[in-house]
């Protein structure tokens, strides 16, 4: 055990960061552990109940991550962790008070995204490594967005064709598509890095960049709206294509490429309204859910109806009916918590997701190579779009999109996928930071 922690030791400087993330790991297991203990008593009336040795679980296995971290990333960011951790928990107490037949299955998906977490940082020793499979994910990336098209394996979900079946298995392909497809786009847009940001081509009196760049714009919007077309799929389309904008934005700092790829997904959104009916019901439902509320805009209005009941403080936990609202542990678990933890409980999971996306943005700045870079400011990217998203689509900030709340959510998906993803922030921001170290 002793040669375990050893580089611990000779670490020295990241033992502070370790010891802070143990002490807001155990916070985050005690607010878990405090938020069960409400909902069940409020549901049953009794202190005890039959997935208190899952609770346990949930609670306490993210600190096989902890260990993880303490052997091979020492000197990374010692929020990230605890703050997963944290809406991990919160989001399994909440599908254990509105479904508790999925207990199991939340806390078993737990069991594992942690797992692979620690495979992570084991495999990775270098987020440089990533870059040399640069194509194979991005061929891989662009295969499991399609994999749900292939006859007898991708399976209809309300409407949108996001699932395979391999037995008695189903997961959603573009949870791991996200990833690889970050990476791919870190790896290029590092590598082009000048050839994209520099100005060549005069118009007038106005430099411009080579228009021929243009062409994996292009390509990704119509690639999105593909995706969007055959698999019913608006939100990921949306997410994926921002999360490229995003990304070329950083390599360029080159507004302009932010606004031809708004106009673009808005041409191609509204053409997808005119052509497709899952489009603009959609967008029905955003702008006039009360005037189709038994149709398209009951769901949204439910939802409406659960903030507007939760107000300032909530129903109190356990004590709401959110299970009104259709398909709530999954698209719309946000508009659970805003019914029983109120205004103050959803104002708490927005500040988690900034307190996770304000540590991948740093670990970012500290990255060593300009890949790195790239690829935590991505991987953060698309954190922070899928959770603003979901909770703007829930407010009517923006049309719905499907997509879900990360670490919140129900679903192994999304939560073993993310975990992988925080795995990586992790990895760059210790290289980062253990360079600081080096050169100070």
């Amino acid at each position: 055990m002793s040669a375990i922690f050893a580089p611990v030791a000779r670490a020295s400087a990241g033992v502070p960061r370790r010891r802070t993330e143990l002490g807001l790991m155990l916070l985050g297991a005690l607010t878990t552990c405090f938020a069960y203990l409400l909902s069940h008593t409020a549901t049953t009336g009794r202190l005890i109940g039959t997935s208190d040795v899952l609770l346990a679980v949930v609670a306490l296995i993210p600190m096989g991550g902890h260990l993880a971290n303490r052997r091979w990333a020492p000197d990374a960011d010692p929020v990230i962790l605890p703050t997963a951790a944290l809406l991990n928990g919160l989001g399994w107490v909440m599908v254990v008070r509105l479904d508790p037949a999925l207990a199991l299955h939340q806390a078993m998906w737990t069991a594992i995204g942690v797992v692979v977490y620690v495979l992570g940082l084991a495999t990775v020793r270098h987020s440089r490594d990533l870059e040399r499979y640069r194509y194979l994910l991005g061929v891989g990336g662009v295969g499991m967005l399609l994999l749900p098209l292939v006859p007898h394996l991708g399976v209809d979900v309300n409407g949108s064709r996001l699932w395979v079946r391999l037995g008695p298995v189903s997961f959603q392909p573009v949870e791991i598509a996200k990833i690889a497809l970050v990476i791919f786009f870190a790896s290029s847009f590092g590598e082009k890095r000048d050839l994209i940001s520099t100005p060549t081509v005069r118009v007038g009196n106005l430099l411009l960049p080579d228009p021929r760049v243009l062409g994996p714009l292009v390509a990704a919007w119509g690639f999105a709206m593909l995706a969007m077309v055959a698999e019913h799929n608006v939100g990921f389309a949306f997410l994926i294509f921002v999360i490229f904008l995003s990304m070329l934005w950083v390599a360029t700092g080159r507004v302009a490429y932010l606004a031809v790829g708004a106009v673009l997904f808005v041409v191609g959104a509204w053409i997808g309204s005119l052509l497709f009916a899952h489009v603009d019901a959609r967008i029905v439902a955003w702008l006039h859910p009360w005037s189709h509320v038994n149709t398209v805009g009951y769901q949204i209005v439910q939802a409406q109806y659960a903030l507007g009941w939760g107000g300032i403080t909530g129903t109190g936990l356990g004590l709401g009916h959110p299970s009104y609202v259709p398909v709530v542990i999954s698209d719309f678990i946000f508009a659970a918590f805003g019914e029983e933890m109120g205004l103050v409980g959803t104002t708490s999971l927005v500040i988690a997701f900034l307190i996770l996306v304000g540590a991948g943005l740093r670990a970012a700045l500290s990255a060593r190579s300009d890949f790195s870079k790239l690829a935590a400011a991505g991987l953060t990217a698309v954190l922070g779009f899928q959770a603003f998203f979901i909770m703007a689509g829930i407010v009517r900030l923006l049309p719905l999109t499907g997509v879900t709340l990360p670490f919140v959510a129900y679903g192994g998906s999304s939560l073993v996928a993310n975990y992988v993803l925080i795995a990586l922030i992790m990895r760059i921001s210790n290289e980062g930071e253990a360079a600081k170290l080096s050169w100070g």
